[in-house]
């Protein structure tokens, strides 16, 4: 198919950035696969880049986009002309189907038009849009038969269709025949090739069927003909003069013409006239009438102030009207018009619907719109109206607001240069039910100039029952100096359904960019869609009293309550400044409809006030109704809220905030005869006005008070005070001063049990920083006094920087949890998806949901190239077997970060679902626009509980106009590399801050946790705002490496911040697995001012059921200096101890026995009391300063006495320490010479326990046998007798055997034999379910999982394997190990531009066995770490066993620290093991995830 002709005609095919649309029609093809697409190379520079195809199938309902990206060019690339290509997605459409429309023009004298002719049809299953009839050649000229293939929506059985023009051109009017719509439908046709019907055409046979047996009738595609006669003009000269006919198809009996005469009342009052053209639509059961120009009124001058206009509307009989829609085009100078309202004649039924109006269509006046859609209403409601007065149909605004749904447009327009326009731009909604018809969008309500570069313009827009909005159409006229437009989004909420959709669009509309198009369909991007809880509408009237002085031109607000506090948010009752000075005043009555939360039945309370702006800003309010639907049957109820008082500053108490209880209801219902009957009640229990004495108190340190505006909101459980601005103090003039106590009085209704405070100031005039050390509030009635510790500044350069906290009640228990853990817990309890996505309607996934809940750690690389950042929201979806997977989790970033930058590297934790094994990952954005491109480099995601982590190299760009088009990828972990990392485990800690005068802190709190089975390392506290404040419980979780039980914690802070003290009461820590639960006391102060032990770090030991875990004792520690020259040291020394329950921490060797301390040949000796005992000793880590003159020194070694244990260690060193003697170390680690004593002889011991399954049938009367497999050697057969009836269901049974020693067990056989060798029968089978193998002289354990059913056999030549899953080194094991050795560490520093570095590089090396401490990595004379070099340096330590991780840091000491590691190797020297940890990251501040420290693992 050559691509000659195409439909947006842009005149030059095929040019830079824009876009060719062609129609093309051909026979089914089914699906698209691929597509071939080239060109002849003819002309000059014929090469094309050519960037994607879409093609669309509207009969299939499907869009395909093949992306292409290449050149198709002798010269360039691989110099194809022609290249196929394949689908990257295929997206669902609204499915259309393909419709003929014969239409024939009368043979009488001027039949034809030039005018522009449209049609549309209406059937059972809806109505199409309104579609155009048009082609390349002149088309309705007398006596032809014009042909028009569309495709339109499926209306299903078509009753009738409208046609008309729009009077355009000259000798407009038109003479026409008939119409003929046809369209294809599957029907049964008899076999016989009988002449057929002349309506229907057989076509080709598509999908023959098996022939029926009797009837001999099959499947055929046939032709479905509609003829509509018509046989009249369409002309404003002739017969009635209308332009629009609704034509019914010949054999429609239950179908006729209806005529309806529409009278519509204009308002009386000033300006109230319009000159524009008005336009209706009216709305029945069966279909609509379409818009119809109302043009033939009864009156010359139409839609005068105060007269009725009527006019003739002809139309297929609608059935019972359900609304009507009214526009005016604002075409003319006064075209600002009040309707009243609209009457409408059904004259075949005889019955007349009233539709009231009573507002403004007007871009000046109410909300700006020029379109208004009308509800019917009760003749009852209209009458009550008349006899009040005659003051007239305003009453009715609740009725038709809760029948209708107000949507607020936002529309961004680009950022790009020329984005913004000057023509009239037009929207119209498309819901499932109906649309919106046309809409000029002339009101914004933020800006007069509108559509501009970068702006968001708001407008409202009203209308009737639209269903779940499907698309938008959006598009402007073209008028104007430059009328080219960018739009960039459109976003739609509609409070009453709770929704907030997104339509991107991120394209032009102008005609000489993309494709040329300046109208565009716009449809719902599903992943930005918002829900909550939907609005509900309130009339809210407010009386002005009728005395001097009473209105106000100030912004006036109202905050409703219902009951236990629930309350709307504030709500400024007009929109702009012309409505202030329009409303509120002296004796009017204003009428406002607002939408906002459902509050329940009764409204408790409400609040209303002013800003005090504008001149006269005093107001008196007499009283405040409000009015709202009943939930059940037809009526409303009116809550009458008394005030009669001031709300100014220079009247009464000076408040311009009053609280309101209301006095009376009276409730409205419509009976069942139409009659309504009114009930009035007064309101008996209502709360009561409370006084409320607050009292502020500054702290009293340096630079506490300050000059700013404060604010206090107080909430209780009945509600809250809303802000109140605590402007005059009772007791001083000049108030918040230091030291100073403030009261202060509010009045609001009765809070109830007060819980917290919300405090804050505005940071205005100099020296703003403010202390604030309590509040107290008391309530005068009850004489309650609620006391709230504040001890916080409120500073934008103190602490955390916040002028606004909220404090909780002394002594507070409910909740105040942040901990996402928890609140991730909370929402699956109920049952929330908590990005509040609709789910898409996709095939039920066996979702989880179940499973426990764990944390996930995502690190997200972007690359470098120039489009490659983002500002779209992205999302992981983790996918385990059987399609059990997460909720959409999105990775939202910090606070003030906007986007996600290239180069850039960024850290999440989330919480969901634990999948199982993970299989594949899903990675996606939000951004549907162009712009919101993304180039992903590398996804890693960490599971701590499983202890493994996977990277994802992804490489690839995530965009609608890169790459394949995908906006999501799915990522297969067969394509990850794969770590392991530390297991962890999670905890929930409570830390609980002591209730003393300045207990709380904002330095740093830094928390190590010591276990039997190893240690962690040291955690950050995250204080998250408002943590370790005085007299508080703050309870989150903590992963912690898996090493319990626990033995003891060490808790230090580093002193930083603006309050470095803080009073620690206890911690607790609770295993959320196995709700083993871990006490630590402290009850002190960690200060270096306060408390008696002025100390930074303290160690609690764990208790567990009033039991100490480690128990005190004194550490005696004698050091050594040897007999040689120059031996002795005047730096300073240091030492950690490590044993059996973790290490001392740093210890300082100062206070000694000998006032010169390490001098040639002395002892010394140090003591240090209480401190928590390490159990058996294993090694010492020793270094100095090197500091003071001859810094070098000879240690001999060192004796470290237990006093609890009475038992001494001997630590043997013989070396030096200095930086110019033997290796140049000034760092030792010393391994403990006691533990040297048990000689391992050739014979030990193995126990054997066994655990049979406790399933039916898993016990067995016969032996079983073990084989065990170690390192060293195999062990021989060791039968396991069965003697006293062991092998159980569900028991554990143990053996002991002595055997030679086998080293490391790896793996196990098992068989199950007979007794006595004899033949077996029967199957019989023995389920064991694990085997634990102890070796009894060190106490190794070697666990294996087996869940495994053994076959009982005659000989022992049956058995299983199974690998050792998990061992347990035992502590005397693991010290027998502690050799010294010397590492080789090789660092390559990555070849990159700046990947060189000049600060201090150091490392920790982390094995089975311990870790290494921290090492400086140095060379004398060489310039080390420079780009693409690898450097090489030997350090000596204690046998680490196998090595886990690598830590790896840089001080950022000098101008360029930046540094770029390619990877660390590291080789144990006596055994020859290379252990290889990649890197390939930055350590520099300034770039990537800013880090200059790196714990790396080994790849495996």
């Amino acid at each position: 198919m050559m691509l000659v002709v195409s439909t947006n005609n842009l005149g030059n095919y095929f040019e830079t950035g824009r876009v060719d649309i062609f129609t093309v029609e051909t026979f089914d093809i089914g699906q698209i696969n691929r597509l071939m697409i080239g060109h002849t190379n003819k002309g000059m520079r014929a090469g094309w880049f050519l960037d994607s195809v879409q093609i669309l199938v509207p009969v299939h309902g499907n869009q395909y986009m093949f992306p292409s990206h290449r050149w198709l060019c002798k010269d360039e690339a691989d110099g194809k002309t022609e290249v196929e290509i394949y689908p990257s997605e295929i997206l669902d459409m609204e499915q259309l189907m393909n419709y003929e429309i014969v239409v024939v023009t009368g043979d009488v004298m001027f039949a034809g038009t030039n005018a522009e002719v449209f049609i549309q049809m209406y059937g059972e299953k809806g109505k199409t849009e309104v579609i155009r009839l048009e082609s390349k050649s002149n088309n309705f000229e007398r006596n032809t038969t014009e042909i028009f293939k569309i495709e339109a929506k499926d209306v299903g059985k078509i009753f009738k269709v409208r046609i008309g023009h729009d009077g355009s051109g000259i000798g407009a009017g038109w003479f026409l025949e008939t119409v003929d719509v046809k369209h294809l439908i599957m029907a049964l046709v008899p076999k016989e090739k009988k002449k057929e019907d002349k309506k229907k055409k057989k076509k080709k046979k598509k999908d023959e069927e098996d022939e029926d047996e009797e009837g001999g009738e099959e499947m055929q595609e046939v032709v479905l003909t509609y003829h509509f006669p018509c046989s009249r003009w369409l002309s404003r000269g002739e017969e009635d003069g209308e332009l629009v006919v609704e034509l019914l198809p010949e054999d429609v009996e239950n179908l006729e013409v209806n005529t309806y005469e529409v009278c519509v009342f204009t308002g009386d009052m000033l300006g109230a006239g319009t000159d524009a053209n008005v336009f209706i639509n009216i709305y029945g059961e069966n279909g609509d009438t379409g818009e119809r120009l109302l043009w033939n009124s009864d009156n010359i001058n139409k839609f005068e102030r105060g007269q009725e206009d009527v006019f003739i509307v002809t139309a297929i009989d609608l059935g019972p009207l359900k609304k009507l829609r009214i526009r005016h085009d604002n075409s003319q100078p006064y075209s600002s018009w009040y309707l009243d309202r609209v009457e409408i004649v059904d004259t075949q039924e005889d019955v007349t619907y009233y539709f009231p109006c009573n507002r403004w269509l007007a871009v000046e006046e109410d909300d700006g719109q020029i379109a208004r859609e009308l509800v019917p209403v009760d003749e009852a409601f209209m009458r009550k109206d008349e006899d009040e007065d005659g003051t007239g149909g305003a009453t009715l605004g609740l009725e038709q607001k809760s029948m209708s749904t107000t949507y607020t447009l936002k529309i961004k327009t680009g950022e790009k240069e020329y984005a913004g326009t000057d023509a009239n731009v037009f929207a119209i909604l498309f819901g499932e039910n109906d649309d919106t018809g046309l809409i000029n969008l002339k009101a914004c309500k933020n800006y007069k100039n509108k559509f501009e570069q970068g702006q968001i313009n708001e407008f409202t827009v009203e209308a009737v029952d639209l269903g779940d909005l499907e698309k938008l159409r959006i598009g402007h006229d073209n008028s104007g100096g430059s009328p080219g437009w960018f739009l960039d989004w459109v976003e739609i909420n509609a409070p009453s359904q709770g929704q907030k959709i997104r339509f991107p669009c991120g394209r032009w509309l102008d005609k000489g960019e993309d494709d040329g198009a300046i109208v565009r369909d716009l449809y719902p991007a599903e992943l930005q869609t918002e829900v909550y809880t939907p609005f509900v509408p309130y009339e809210i009237k407010i009386f002005t009293s009728d005395v001097f002085a009473a209105g106000t031109d100030a912004d006036v607000f109202i905050v409703l309550y219902g009951q236990n506090g629930l309350g709307t948010q504030q709500k400024h009752l007009c929109v702009n400044e012309r409505e202030r000075r329009l409303y509120f005043e002296r004796g009017a009555e204003d009428m406002f409809i607002v939408e906002l939360e459902d509050i329940g039945d009764v409204i408790e309370k409400i609040r209303i006030g002013h800003d005090n702006r504008g001149t006269n800003p005093g107001w008196h309010l007499d009283r405040v109704e409000i009015r709202r639907q009943l939930r059940k049957g037809k009526g409303s109820e009116t809550t009458i809220f008394p005030c009669e008082c001031w709300l100014a500053k220079s009247e009464d108490d000076g408040e311009t905030v009053r609280e309101l209880v209301p006095s009376d209801i009276i409730t409205q219902k419509l009976l069942r005869d139409g009659t309504l009957k009114t009930t009035e009640v007064e309101v008996e229990d209502a709360l009561e006005t409370h006084t409320y004495k607050v009292s502020v108190r500054t702290g009293d340190m340096h630079g506490a008070g300050t000059d700013a505006n404060v604010f206090l909101t107080i909430y209780g459980d009945l509600g809250d005070t809303g802000e109140r601005k605590l402007a005059k103090s009772e007791n001083s003039k000049n108030k918040f001063e230091r030291g100073q106590v403030d009261r202060f009085t509010i009045e609001a209704v009765d809070l109830g049990q007060v819980s917290k405070i919300r405090i804050r100031h505005d940071n205005s005039m100099v020296a703003a920083d403010w202390y604030l050390d309590q509040v107290e509030v008391q309530d005068v009635e009850t004489e309650e006094v609620y006391m709230f510790l504040c001890e916080r500044w409120l500073s934008k350069k103190k602490e955390d920087k916040q002028l606004d906290r909220t404090f909780f009640i002394k002594g507070y228990e409910g909740e105040r949890n942040t901990d996402p853990y928890f609140r991730k817990m909370t929402q699956n309890k109920q049952g929330l998806d908590r990005n509040a996505n609709k789910k898409k309607k996709k095939k039920k996934v066996a979702v989880a949901g179940e499973g426990p809940i764990i944390p996930y750690h995502f690190t997200l690389s972007t690359g470098v190239d120039r489009d490659a950042s983002t500002t779209a929201r992205v999302y992981v979806i983790i996918m385990g077997p059987n399609e059990v997977e997460t909720d959409r989790l999105w990775l939202d970033l910090p606070e003030g970060k906007k986007s996600l930058n290239a180069g850039g590297m960024e850290h999440f934790v989330c919480y969901g679902t634990d999948v199982g094994e993970i299989k594949r990952v899903e990675l996606g954005h939000n951004g549907v626009t162009p712009e919101s491109c993304w180039l992903v480099d590398e996804l890693s995601v960490a599971v701590p509980t499983k202890g493994i982590k996977y990277i994802f190299p992804c490489k690839c760009w995530l965009a609608k106009d890169r790459g394949d088009g995908l906006t999501a990828r799915l990522l297969n972990v067969l394509d990850s590399s794969t770590i392991n990392i530390i297991r962890k485990v999670i905890y929930s800690i409570t830390v609980v801050t002591g209730d003393t005068q300045y207990a709380g802190t904002d330095t740093n709190i830094f928390l190590t946790v010591f276990g039997a089975n190893g240690s962690t390392e040291e955690m950050l506290l995250p204080k998250r705002g408002d943590r370790f404040e005085r007299d508080q419980e703050d309870t989150f979780t903590l992963e912690i490496d898996d090493i319990a039980p626990l033995k003891k914690i060490r808790v230090r802070i580093d002193g930083s911040g603006c309050r470095p003290d803080w009073f620690l009461d206890r911690i607790l820590l609770r295993n959320l697995t196995t709700e083993e639960e871990y006490l630590f006391t402290y009850e002190n102060w960690l200060s270096k001012t306060k408390g008696p032990k002025r100390t930074k770090v303290c160690e609690l030991p764990a208790v567990v059921d009033d039991e100490e875990m480690v128990e005190k004792t004194s550490y005696i520690v004698q050091v050594q200096t040897s007999d040689v020259g120059g031996a002795g040291t005047d730096a300073n020394v240091f030492l950690i101890l490590f044993g059996e329950y973790g290490d001392t921490g740093t210890l300082a060797l100062k206070e000694s026995t000998n006032r010169n301390k390490f001098e040639r040949k002395m002892k010394d000796v140090f003591r240090f009391p209480d401190m928590l005992s390490l159990g058996e000793l294993s090694k010492v880590r020793v270094w100095h300063d090197n500091k003071g003159p001859a810094p070098g020194w000879h240690l001999e070694y060192i004796d470290v006495k237990d006093e609890a244990m009475d038992q001494t260690f001997r630590f043997p060193c013989d070396r030096w320490l200095a930086k110019n003697e033997d290796d140049r170390q000034i760092i030792r680690e010393l391994a403990c010479a006691n533990n040297d004593s048990i000689d391992l002889s050739d014979k030990t011991k193995y126990e054997i326990a066994t655990t049979t399954a406790n399933t039916d049938d898993a016990s067995t009367s016969e032996n079983t046998w073990i084989v065990l497999e170690g390192r060293k050697a195999r062990s021989k057969e060791f039968v396991l007798e069965n003697k006293k009836k062991k092998f159980l269901c569900g028991a554990t049974d143990s053996f002991e055997f002595s055997s030679k020693h086998l080293g490391e067990i790896a793996g196990i056989c098992l068989g199950h034999v007979t007794k006595d060798g004899k033949k077996v029968k029967k199957e019989v089978f023995w389920h064991v379910l694990e085997v634990v193998v102890t070796e009894m002289e060190l106490g190794n354990k070697y666990f294996f999982f087996c869940d495994a059913q053994i076959p009982l056999s005659a000989k022992k030549d049956h058995f299983m394997t199974f690998e050792c899953y998990k061992s347990v080194e035992s502590f005397a094991s693991k010290v027998r190990k502690l050799v010294p050795v010397k590492y080789e560490i090789i660092i390559i520093t990555g070849d990159v531009k700046g990947a060189g570095t000049d600060a201090n590089v150091f490392i920790t090396i982390y094995g089975v066995n311990g870790d290494s401490g921290r090492r400086q990595l140095r060379q004398k004379f060489r310039n080390l770490f420079e780009r693409g070099k690898t450097d090489r340096f030997v350090l000596e330590m204690l046998d680490l066993g196998e090595l886990l991780r690598v830590k790896v840091e840089h001080d950022g000491s000098s101008s360029n620290c930046g540094w770029f590691l390619e990877c660390v190797e590291v080789t144990n020297t006596a055994n020859s093991v290379t252990t290889i940890f990649q890197c390939g990251k930055w350590l520099d501040a300034q770039k990537a995830d800013g880090q200059i420290l790196r714990v790396l693992y080994p790849r495996y």
